[in-house]
């Protein structure tokens, strides 16, 4: 295997910490939210605005910026998007009223947005024959900075006051700098998908990617359910607050890890066999968490986030084998859509908890990763993969 020269694995590095600053500054705002709503006299309804507002910018919004940056730039999201993010998420603390806090989420949330799509292709292009790997580190890089934005936040308003917020902006500056000076520019796709539309690109491999994004939207619908109840399940078991968020980080972290797995072994036994093996194995162990008490409990949680988010990099890695001169638009579908796909499940499941309880409730979704494993046998295999990449190259 050609092992990967020093610029390339300069541009994995870059990105990846252009993505642990930018996916760190997009989780500010739940942390934040008590402050601001005794500050600016906000009600529940316009906080639960706010959190929508974020996601339509920051998700729904990616393949927007994925179909200009196939089309048209070589690394300008890539670069700018993080301070862009760092900036107005930043200066959160800064809002005198609610229609300013609203304008800063929805600029933040174009840096959130603009980054991934270009982001991932970059990535991909740069790790070469190790795309598993090389994705692996980039999606692991915003899955650890999203699950420490809110501890970085907490600790810097409590140092700072809310009202110097804006200095938390400084890492984003200076990823910046890493991203401007270590990653250099890549060849349009444009210019090697002769002259293809998007809608021509795409419906090529309608079924499986349509088979990818369900996919990943079964598993983002069962993580963010998880993030966002676990802090609520584990009060309601008796368990302190700061205990509460110490788990629900634990979760989050080890799910990182559990992601940067998946995309080595995906390129080692391949990326249908991986999806497979997550989808039927996350559900009897997050289970198998809420039937269980103590210790033990935990340990099937840390044991399920991790297998449920093997597939994190890999349906990312196999849509973009699939299509590779439209590389952007699929991460943004894999990653952005789906998120924000996933996050429509939190209020659904909120519904059942409060007629059936949360534990009945997280039980739920805990088994939708069933789903999921049915699902994957649909998926092509890693040579059906190799020839649709031979016949896009053909094409253009």
């Amino acid at each position: 295997m050609i092992p990967l020269e020093k610029k390339d694995k300069l541009a994995i590095f870059s990105l990846s910490v252009g993505h642990f600053i930018n996916d760190a500054y997009s989780n500010f705002l739940g942390s934040l939210l008590p402050l601001l709503m005794v500050k600016l006299k906000l009600t529940i309804a316009e906080a639960g605005w706010l959190g929508a507002l974020l996601v339509i910018s920051s998700s729904f919004t990616q393949p927007i910026y994925g179909y200009l940056s196939d089309r048209h730039l070589q690394r300008v999201f890539a670069v700018f998007s993080p301070l862009i993010t760092a900036v107005f998420m930043s200066c959160l603390g800064l809002a005198s009223n609610y229609w300013t806090l609203a304008s800063l989420l929805i600029c933040g949330g174009i840096g959130i947005a603009s980054f991934h799509p270009q982001g991932a292709a970059m990535t991909a292009v740069a790790s070469g024959h190790r795309k598993g790997l090389g994705m692996s580190i980039f999606v692991t890089s915003g899955t650890i900075g999203y699950s420490l934005g809110p501890i970085i936040i907490t600790y810097a308003v409590a140092l700072l006051g809310l009202e110097r917020s804006y200095l938390v902006m400084i890492p984003g500056i200076i990823a910046f700098s890493s991203l401007y000076f270590f990653v250099s520019p890549i060849e349009h796709s444009s210019a090697t998908s002769g002259g293809a539309s998007l809608r021509d690109s795409l419906g090529r491999f309608w079924r499986p990617l349509l088979l990818l994004y369900l996919l990943a939207v079964i598993r983002s619908a069962v993580q963010m359910c998880f993030v966002n109840f676990l802090p609520l399940y584990f009060s309601q078991k008796g368990l302190g607050a700061i205990w509460a968020g110490k788990i629900t980080s634990l979760f989050l972290f080890f799910g990182a890890i559990g992601g940067f797995s998946g995309g080595t072994l995906a390129d080692k036994f391949g990326a249908k066999n991986v999806i497979s093996f997550s989808m039927l194995f996350s559900t009897p162990l997050l289970l198998a968490f809420l039937l269980t008490q103590g210790i033990s409990s935990y340990v099937f949680l840390v044991i399920g986030g991790i297998i449920l988010l093997f597939t994190l990099p890999v349906n990312v890695v196999m849509a973009q084998s699939l299509i590779p001169d439209r590389a952007s638009v699929v991460s943004a579908l894999m990653m952005g859509v789906a998120w924000g796909m996933g996050g429509m499940a939190v209020p659904i499941i909120g519904k059942i908890a409060d007629s059936a309880g949360l534990g009945k409730a997280l039980m739920t979704v805990v088994f939708l990763p069933v789903l999921g494993f049915f699902l994957s046998f649909r998926l092509p295999k890693r040579k059906a993969l190799q020839e649709g990449m031979v016949q896009t190259s053909q094409i253009a």
